[in-house]
């Protein structure tokens, strides 16, 4: 399965008020594992920014002056999205606005759902932690992602940081890369439930090496329980298990 874990920033919050999308940030993920073969872009977008949208990514006009328009990457863009799953915090948002570039580029665009299907992250952590806070920090404090750099709102960024805290909410490896394990799940469905199948695991990996303890090692475990159990008037757990 191919995945693009899509974000993107803005002029403002209504694109049937004429605002425009200024950043595209992109995350390919293929059978759970990031590609880098991520995609980012800056755009002009021919209108002044309002100054909420500033203060939440930081992006001015002046930067984008010099920048391309969507025009100029809207044929890229869409080869690059084609058929594959967008995984999107707050799809609705990010749907609309790309849409609407579209449609402002080629009355014949295609829309976005005709080219991809799409999995709103926000939905499903709603549906797994309801009564929650599931905005993109507070899930990245759940699952223990670091965002100590996220000052500022950033495509790119929030997309990087959205991959991580999707493939640990959906139960995948973020930090290692196991082979070439299969996701569960369907083209429009796999996102709800990956497990990793352990019989194939088995079948990927060598055997593992047991190390066993030494008599010295085994001695110094004995007489550091014995300790413990001296400390805690016999409450050593483990004591107890193994006598």
């Amino acid at each position: 399965m191919r995945q693009l874990v899509l974000d993107t920033e803005t002029t403002g919050l209504e694109p049937s008020e004429g605002h425009r999308i200024i950043e595209i940030g992109c995350v390919e993920v293929i059978e759970r594992r990031l590609t880098k073969a991520n995609v980012h872009h800056y755009l002009q977008p021919d209108r002044e920014i309002d100054a909420g949208a500033v203060a939440v990514h930081g992006i001015s006009n002046a930067f984008l002056a010099d920048k391309p328009r969507f025009a100029d990457i809207a044929e890229a863009l869409i080869d690059y999205l084609r058929g594959a799953e967008l995984v999107i915090h707050n799809a609705a948002f990010d749907i609309g606005f790309l849409n609407h570039e579209l449609r402002q580029w080629r009355a014949d665009a295609p829309r976005i759902e005709d080219l991809c299907t799409v999995v709103d992250t926000l939905a499903l952590a709603r549906k797994r932690h309801p009564g929650q806070r599931n905005n993109l920090d507070a899930l990245c404090r759940r699952y223990e992602i670091n965002n100590a750099h996220r000052d500022l709102h950033g495509a790119l960024l929030d997309a990087e940081l959205l991959a991580e805290v999707y493939l640990a909410m959906t139960g995948g490896q973020v930090a290692l890369a196991l082979g070439n394990q299969a996701s569960g799940g369907g083209q429009q469905g796999g996102h709800a439930e990956t497990q990793v199948n352990p019989r194939r695991l088995r079948a990927d990996r060598p055997a593992l090496r047991v190390v066993r303890a030494s008599e010295p090692e085994l001695m110094a475990h004995r007489e550091r329980l014995q300790a413990i159990g001296a400390a805690s008037a016999g409450g050593c757990v483990w004591r107890s298990l193994t006598d």
